[in-house]
């Protein structure tokens, strides 16, 4: 064989790698507008009809909202190498709901406790390493997502355990809740995509802007005055104040979960609601909202 043979072939052509895929831009609105509504049509529809027929059922979706977001929860962590006890929070959580829903809040002070140490009884199986990160992780979930989410149960009590329908304390305290917190949200995204220039956290959440803040305070002020007035038969006042404590609420709740996200280094909980990402992702200004509004409408409105 010729000795030039080697030097003179023609070396192999390199075969480009694939690019990668391209991600899509949704512009300022961060998210797939079509598909978030539809997804918000369909969680609306079976909220309202659950309401409307017979409000027991909506527990149903409370409960299942808790391990969904226990779950999301526990999987974020794991990035940090938290490992959150899901069975133990999961069933304590479900517990806590359904005995805020018939037995009120105190017998849910007691299930929380109860909750909270049957955890940390389970993290004793694991041995001592991690124990104090992973314990107090637990807990910090417990009050977050069920206890918190537990406030929607006693919010759905007043009236009673049965019956459905406008004509029901508990359903239009439920109704004025959930419309006031969407309202939060649709007039800070609208006012923020027209108007943001100015930014509120831009360490925490950039797309979040003092314009937006703006946007969602009107929106509340209104809608909850109009809610109050028309669905709830209470004082002009009182719906002044739960649009303030809405659009606080909501914003902190928004935030809070933001810087949560970001320590954790995830963008999305998850991706079961599409255009939505996690649960979590929505659950965050109606987590925040519901305890004090709750306390609003029990002794302003309800009592």
């Amino acid at each position: 064989m010729d000795d030039n043979s080697m030097t003179d072939a023609t070396p192999p052509a390199e075969v480009p790698s694939p690019a990668p895929p391209a991600v899509k831009d949704h512009g300022r609105a961060g998210r797939d507008l079509k598909a978030a509504v539809a997804s918000a049509v369909v969680l609306l529809s079976a909220i309202g009809a659950s309401l409307y027929f017979w409000k027991p059922a909506f527990m149903l979706i409370v409960a299942a909202a808790v391990v969904v977001a226990v779950w999301e929860l526990r999987k974020g962590m794991l990035a940090k190498g938290i490992d959150l006890p899901e069975q133990p929070l999961m069933i304590g959580g479900v517990v806590m709901v359904v005995v805020a829903f018939v037995s009120g809040a105190e017998a849910l002070v007691t299930a929380t406790a109860v909750t909270a140490l049957v955890v940390m009884l389970w993290l004793l199986r694991r041995g001592i390493d991690g124990y104090v990160k992973n314990a107090t992780a637990s807990v910090f979930t417990l009050i977050y997502l069920p206890f918190l989410g537990s406030f929607v149960a006693l919010m759905l009590a007043e009236g009673g355990l049965n019956g459905g329908g406008l004509d029901d304390d508990g359903v239009a305290g439920i109704i004025t809740f959930i419309v006031v917190t969407i309202a939060s949200d649709i007039g800070g995204y609208v006012a923020g995509v027209l108007f943001g220039k100015h930014p509120m956290a831009p360490v925490i959440s950039p797309k979040k802007s003092w314009e937006g803040f703006a946007g969602s305070l009107l929106a509340c002020l209104g809608v909850g005055w109009a809610l109050v007035v028309y669905l709830l038969d209470g004082e002009w006042w009182v719906g002044l104040c739960l649009g303030l404590i809405a659009v606080v609420m909501a914003t902190l709740g928004d935030l809070c979960e933001s810087v949560i996200k970001r320590d954790l280094g995830i963008k999305d909980m998850s991706q079961v609601i599409p255009g939505h990402g996690g649960l979590m992702d929505r659950l965050d200004s109606l987590l925040a909202t519901i305890a004090p509004i709750w306390l609003l409408l029990h002794y302003a409105v309800f009592s």
